[in-house]
């Protein structure tokens, strides 16, 4: 498997902890059974490798392919009167093997556990200088949620953080048609007899999938696309550096946030979250509910990997014109005005000052939508 050869290769270079993803469009893809056939591979090379944490949702071709390899045991939690197995986090860094399995990478650890997301533990293993294979579903990821949402009509509830793909040695997308995946839905491969109609009727319907497959396709060509440019840097390079300047709008800040998070991920370059405080917006002015909007999108910006600054100033051209000047910004993002404040651009509305401004030093503006 040349795939796994890469990998013993990545292992041997580097004392470091060496992370790979499998990633895939949906449940039933086949990403589990390739990290165990991956495992089985290294095993025969004299690799150290053990199960951290596999879950094989009663699949049988998946379950026979854990026969051999070494499994560290599960932790077992007591929670609100439920006996629950979660990873043993210690017990892979005390047991300290080469190479460690662990799925399902956005799952949410029992209240009480040390981190609350399973992605957390792994950054806890790779610090270790335990190397780690894994595997998720592209709807897990933090900056695709909304258009995850748009495409299903479902909101995932368990996310991880664009910054752990791009900490990744390697993504690798597990791909299938989306007729060769639902054929494996009706033939039993995925889930119980029982639950199969429920499954068609609602996630696994054939538009779903092939917006699902492109999202998955498309991320992981970015990833490609960020290593190349990462490894190989001209000297003449300049490093792209977004700005997303939000207001206290929940709604708008949410997806300026989002989508600038998603553009930093794609061209792997710096970005900050502004927000420019007028004193008509000071904490004893601005209605407690705005406070807590915003608040949340500072946390879920700095969860996507960016800086978040405040800065107060009457302006609000000027500020982020200062910011932007003062850090070297390339590209700022803003959110598209309201239809009338469009029309009364004839005037000097701080968005016309600023783009004129902007364009005289060649800084590029993107208005999102």
């Amino acid at each position: 498997m040349s795939s796994a050869k890469h990998f013993l290769e990545l292992i041997q270079k580097s004392r470091k902890g060496k992370f790979k993803i499998y990633i895939g469009m949906s449940a039933g893809v086949g990403k589990t059974f390739r990290m165990l056939q991956e495992a089985q591979s290294l095993l025969r090379n004299g690799i150290d490798v053990k199960i951290g944490y596999i879950e094989t949702h009663g699949r049988e071709e998946t379950a026979a392919l854990t026969g051999g390899i070494p499994e560290i045991p599960r932790r077992s939690v007591f929670y609100k009167g439920k006996n629950l197995e979660e990873m043993d986090l210690q017990s892979i860094i005390n047991e300290h093997p080469e190479v460690v399995l662990v799925d399902e990478l956005a799952h949410t650890n029992v209240e009480g556990s040390k981190n609350k997301k399973r992605w957390q533990d792994v950054l806890e293993i790779l610090d270790n200088g335990i190397n780690v294979i894994s595997a998720m579903n592209i709807q897990h990821i933090e900056s695709l949620n909304e258009e995850v949402k748009n495409i299903t009509g479902i909101e995932v509830a368990e996310r991880v953080p664009d910054k752990i793909l791009s900490l990744a040695d390697e993504v690798v997308n597990i791909d299938l048609t989306a007729d060769e995946l639902l054929t494996r839905l009706k033939e039993g491969k995925i889930y119980k007899k029982e639950k199969i109609q429920t499954a068609l009727t609602n996630f696994f319907q054939s538009g779903h999938i092939l917006q699902l497959r492109e999202l998955a396709l498309k991320e992981v060509a970015a990833h490609v696309e960020r290593k190349v440019e990462t490894e190989i840097k001209t000297e003449n390079f300049k490093p792209i550096k977004f700005l997303a300047c939000i207001s206290s709008n929940e709604k708008i800040a949410k997806n300026i946030i989002r989508k600038t998070a998603r553009l930093a991920s794609y061209y792997n370059s710096q970005w900050t979250v502004l927000y420019v405080q007028k004193p008509s917006e000071n904490p004893e002015k601005i209605a407690l509910d705005k406070q807590r909007y915003l608040i949340n999108n500072f946390n879920l910006a700095q969860e996507l990997g960016a800086k978040v600054v405040r800065v107060k100033e009457n302006s609000v051209h000027k500020g982020i014109l200062d910011y932007v000047i003062a850090h070297n910004i390339t590209t700022v993002c803003i959110g598209k005005p309201h239809a009338q404040l469009w029309q009364r651009l004839s005037g000097y509305s701080w968005i016309y000052t600023l783009m004129n401004r902007l364009n005289e030093r060649q800084i590029d503006i993107i208005i999102l939508s």
